[in-house]
């Protein structure tokens, strides 16, 4: 006999969907759709910033010496917008933490405007850090789309959103020019243009989420999980080795995205200030990380896919071989060659890509919908902060080396996620020996 869940905690409108297989198909599809939508101005606000933000802060400080600040702020700022985020999802869901996070980050990136306009250091950096929630956001938007997936979609549904944000990433930074005169003709400085970009996108990305995210499907996944744990008998003996699985791979693919995000935040950062002292301009600047986004997001959809199909771990190994890749052909790349600058770029967002998916797919296997989301949001405050660490010290090791030293260091911290992937296989065997 199949009981049910608490009618009190659920509305009487949503219900239905706790029980109906069919109707959560259709809520699967439909919010796949919205969070995709979503995605596509979230790709535009925050790719914008990160192709300016560094030349921006070079331009306002004067100096080389910090010109990794500003992708370590809003990093940094993301840290904290993920953990809130994360636990105001869980408590009220994803159309409300998700939709609350891009407004913060079009706020943020109005504040850069002013700041910029009125030549206020210190509003630029409050800014910063206030326009990474947008990028928290954009990333744990990708777990949105895996709440009512089984256990062969979720790489697939988290790749799907993380595909159609390449749209929005792509046009970003080759707007730069256009948005930089758009600036000018308003009197507003011309780096400060991609800003006003990031600001309308994430606006708009906020509010779709916020009108169109319902029924919730964290929500909906919450009520499906509390009644199929009411079904079960004598599960005790197997939750106790899921609690033990659960934190193992947690922490592997905690591990993963943090040493893919530090390779991929330092040598990104640098990239436009190295082609700046080598002559290039800001069209150039913005073809470069114009293909470095497309790789992060444009090969989701097959990356999710072989996720799926041939495993986590093989696609993580992956993700460490082509972030080596990257960091060697990044410097060794003459800095007078397109080519070479956007094939190092490329690689560098193909093996983010990898790294990223695969992990996912390792914190959602590994979580139950009643932690889910706080989980993603712990694990995002990490990421993050990893990402604030390789901007802030990316700054320092260029100005005080080279591009290359810092390039080589990437390819060295890559290879360690080959040693991370078989770590937890030789303790669960250690411990299958002991008993």
């Amino acid at each position: 006999m199949t009981s049910r869940i608490d009618s009190n905690k659920l509305p009487d409108s949503l219900y239905s969907y706790v029980n109906s297989p069919e109707k959560q198909r259709k809520l699967y599809r439909r919010t796949l759709f919205t969070v995709i939508l979503s995605q596509i101005f979230g790709g535009a606000g925050h790719a914008a910033g990160i192709t300016v933000g560094a030349l921006l802060a070079q331009d306002m400080l004067g100096t080389d010496n910090f010109t990794g600040i500003p992708t370590a702020l809003f990093t940094l700022g993301s840290a904290g917008a993920a953990l809130l985020v994360g636990r105001l999802s869980q408590r009220f869901g994803r159309s409300f933490g998700l939709g609350l996070g891009f407004l913060a980050g079009a706020l943020g990136a109005i504040g850069v405007v002013i700041a910029a306009i009125t030549g206020s250091i210190t509003l630029l950096l409050i800014s910063l850090l206030i326009y990474g929630a947008g990028s928290a956001t954009n990333l744990q938007a990708r777990y949105a789309g895996t709440d009512l997936a089984n256990a062969k979609q979720r790489a697939t549904a988290a790749s799907m959103a993380m595909m159609f944000t390449t749209f929005g990433a792509v046009a970003g930074p080759n707007l730069v020019n256009v948005t930089g005169k758009f600036a000018l003709s308003i009197g507003v400085p011309s780096l400060a243009g991609p800003f006003l970009l990031a600001a309308a996108a994430y606006a708009l990305s906020g509010m779709v989420l916020l009108v169109f995210l319902r029924p919730d499907p964290l929500l909906i996944a919450n009520a499906i999980a509390e009644q199929r744990a009411r079904d079960r008998f004598d599960s005790s003996a197997n939750e106790a080795v899921d609690m033990e699985s659960g934190k193992r791979g947690v922490l592997i693919g905690a591990t993963v995205m943090i040493l893919t995000q530090i390779v991929m935040v330092a040598i990104m950062t640098m990239t436009p200030v190295h082609m700046k002292h080598h002559g290039h301009g800001l069209s150039e600047v913005g073809l470069v990380i114009g293909f470095h986004i497309g790789a992060m997001y444009l090969p989701s959809l097959i990356t999710g896919v072989l996720v799926d199909k041939i495993g986590r771990t093989a696609m993580a190994i992956a993700s460490g071989v082509t972030l080596l890749l990257a960091g060697i052909v990044a410097a060794l790349a003459s800095a007078d060659s397109m080519v070479q600058l956007i094939l190092a770029l490329s690689l560098l967002g193909l093996g983010w890509n990898f790294g990223l998916i695969s992990g996912t797919a390792l914190i959602v296997d590994s979580t139950t919908p009643t932690n889910r989301a706080k989980v993603q949001g712990s694990v995002d405050v990490l990421i993050a902060l990893a990402g604030a660490s390789g901007g802030a010290l990316s700054g320092l090791v260029v100005a005080h080396s080279s591009y290359a030293t810092l390039s080589f260091a990437g390819s060295v911290i890559s290879l360690l996620l080959i040693p991370v992937m078989f770590w937890p296989n030789k303790q669960k065997s250690a411990k299958q020996a002991q008993l």
